[in-house]
């Protein structure tokens, strides 16, 4: 099996939930991880911290440094990134999965909630990719991985939450637009999507809490999935729109029972995917 031994992965927002998840994988095969997000103090409603994080990882087996970023800030990413490099020599993947969700009507969407989202799905993928890059492409294999979704252009996607729809697609508009702009360099830049809810945070204080926690599957699909891709050879393998279970199947894995959080029970679907 592919591995991630000795690589290097820098992952905004990995102090819970999907992206923890991916960083504990990764650390596993005995993988170095950067974890840059702002969690630093416990939060009354959402578990876990970057210390707690990388407690987790080195248990797992990995090497973590675990770094105070806003990806808001490019004075933070810029000394987040050069930090990592300094500790482990370079990087070799980077995983956008900071995100601000807010499932609101426009009426409903104050511009400050409007500027939150934007500012860290969208610019902060931009950001976080800009200052990676010239690093990535020093890489034996370097990838982009942008928790972010298939490019659904149905309207139902959008009347509901379009300020929250339009921060996601810039994520992945960023695979969409980097992927072709350094296919000739090696550069994989792929996004994954669930097609289940995940059983995270989010979905415990936004989403319909406990009974939508039971109909989810677990961040360990995610994670599961974004080391099939963070595996492959990044010359063959760039421009997709992942959907975790696909990604599973085509490696072979038949049984995804094992990934509900409460077995026999009806799955909820996320969003974008129909």
């Amino acid at each position: 099996m592919a591995s991630l031994q000795g690589k290097t992965l820098f992952i905004s927002g990995a102090s819970r939930g999907i992206g923890k998840a991916i960083a504990v994988r990764a650390a596993a095969d005995g993988a170095n991880i950067v974890i840059a997000a702002k969690t630093a103090e416990p939060h009354p409603r959402l578990p876990g911290t970057i210390y707690s994080a990388a407690e987790e990882i080195e248990k797992a087996g990995g090497k973590a440094l675990p770094l105070v970023v806003d990806i808001r800030f490019p004075d933070q990413v810029e000394a987040a990134v050069a930090k990592a490099v300094e500790t482990f020599g370079g990087l070799d993947i980077l995983v956008n999965n900071a995100s601000a969700i807010s499932l609101t009507g426009t009426l409903q969407t104050s511009l400050k909630r409007y500027d939150l989202m934007h500012q860290v799905n969208a610019r902060g993928t931009f950001l976080c990719s800009k200052v990676c890059i010239p690093h990535l492409l020093k890489a034996e294999n370097p990838h982009i991985l942008n928790i972010s979704p298939p490019l659904n252009m149905h309207a139902k996607w959008f009347q509901n939450h379009v300020a929250y729809t339009s921060a996601k697609y810039g994520m992945s508009l960023c695979v969409l637009g980097m992927a072709a702009e350094f296919k000739g360099q090696g550069l994989a830049v792929n996004a994954l999507w669930p097609r289940t809810a995940i059983a995270t945070a989010a979905v415990m204080n936004l989403l319909g809490g406990k009974e939508a926690y039971s109909r989810c599957r677990k961040p360990a699909i995610m994670a599961d999935a974004a080391h099939v891709v963070l595996t492959s050879d990044a010359k063959a393998t760039t421009g997709n729109f992942f959907i975790d279970d696909e990604v599973l199947r085509g490696a072979g894995v038949e049984d995804l029972s094992v990934y509900a959080d409460v077995p026999d029970e009806k799955l909820m679907p996320d969003f974008f995917v129909d």
